[in-house]
């Protein structure tokens, strides 16, 4: 298996192709595909309008709000994992990789460029490139969300934690600590009419 990944998937041209299957993993509308699919509507016009797994839970129920949930996590860990296989022992690309399947669901290319907030796709990319930093932020974003019974605080307070964490636990490379500011920094983004709200 090394050997044949070693003849196909190196260069510079082929650690592209990790970039754009991230961005591709990301783009795909979970949560617009399960409510189209099984309830015939869209979900951006339910509820909140968003297509995270809150919003299908207000349209069909925890049970798809949960698969939601974890499709989304598992596209981020999927990206980050085929960047792996593609550029093995490359934090450089599994850190773009993480970034960008983040991107892919914050702007889809098939919703017009519009997606989810991200949340549970960064958990996903990130729980494969720094998995101890996604440990110790679980306890964070459910303290925060029993404290002010609003998730959205929860995926708030986690994304301006967040890179502190990376750098504290991990002392990683500069790429993953960018990798991490770039993620909390789009997840409080994206967050922003929440913020407004709260």
């Amino acid at each position: 298996t090394r050997a044949w990944r070693s003849t196909r998937w190196t260069g510079p041209m082929n650690n592209l192709w990790s970039v754009v299957i991230a961005y591709l993993l990301g783009a795909l509308p979970t949560g617009y595909i399960l409510v189209k699919r099984f309830r015939g509507q869209d979900i951006r016009e339910i509820g909140s309008g968003n297509i995270g797994a809150t919003n299908v839970v207000r349209a069909m129920g925890p049970r798809f709000g949960f698969a939601v949930l974890a499709i989304d996590a598992a596209k981020g860990f999927l990206a980050v994992w085929i960047a792996g296989q593609i550029s093995p022992g490359s934090q450089f690309w599994l850190s773009v990789a993480a970034v960008v399947v983040m991107l892919g669901n914050a702007f889809s290319v098939f919703l017009g460029f519009r997606g989810g907030k991200t949340f549970a796709t960064a958990g996903g990319a990130f729980l494969c490139l720094a998995p101890a930093a996604v440990a110790a932020e679980i306890p964070v974003f459910v303290g925060t969300a029993l404290l002010t019974r609003h998730l959205s605080a929860g995926s708030i307070v986690v994304g301006i934690t967040f890179p502190l964490a990376v750098w504290m636990i991990l002392h990683p490379g500069p790429e993953v600590v960018s990798a991490a500011l770039a993620a909390g920094a789009l997840l409080v983004w994206r967050h922003r009419e929440n913020i407004r709200r709260l």
